[in-house]
């Protein structure tokens, strides 16, 4: 079976740093793949929060994941400072996806590639809705 490849966008929009707590490890003594799913489910709350968004308002509809997808690069210990760089791309008519670069702050050393698409939702309705047009306006001026 063929490894899994994330083509990573060629920048990033936004920087984030978190700590790998003792929390993050498992039983091999390295940072677990359920722990990268949160650091960068809190790198996107951060992204989106520095637009004044959430995950359940965007310009008045919410989101839901739709997919995602891990690469591991290297490992990641307790004490370690992940730096996140974020960015999105693959816009279509009902959403788009994230894209996050883990790395070690101090050693530059890349962590993982991760990727998250993302769908827009009405959460009162129980469905998915169209992109709003101003968060799609807003985020390919920085894509």
């Amino acid at each position: 079976m063929p490894r899994l490849k994330i083509e990573m966008p060629e920048h990033f929009t936004f920087t984030t740093e978190l700590p790998i707590r003792i929390g993050d490890i498992n039983y091999g003594g390295h940072l677990s793949n359920d722990a990268i799913l949160s650091l960068i489910h809190e790198a996107r709350v951060r992204f989106l929060n520095q637009y004044n968004y959430g995950e359940l308002d965007v310009e008045g509809v919410g989101m839901v994941m739709a997919d995602s997808a891990i690469v591991y690069k290297a490992e990641g210990f307790h004490g370690d400072v992940l730096q996140i760089d974020v960015g999105v791309g693959d816009f279509n008519k009902y959403g788009f996806d994230f894209y996050y670069l883990l790395s070690n702050r101090k050693t530059a050393v890349e962590i993982a590639h991760a990727k998250t698409g993302m769908v827009f939702f009405d959460y009162r309705q129980r469905k998915v809705v169209s992109m709003p047009t101003g968060f799609r306006d807003r985020m390919l001026k920085t894509a």
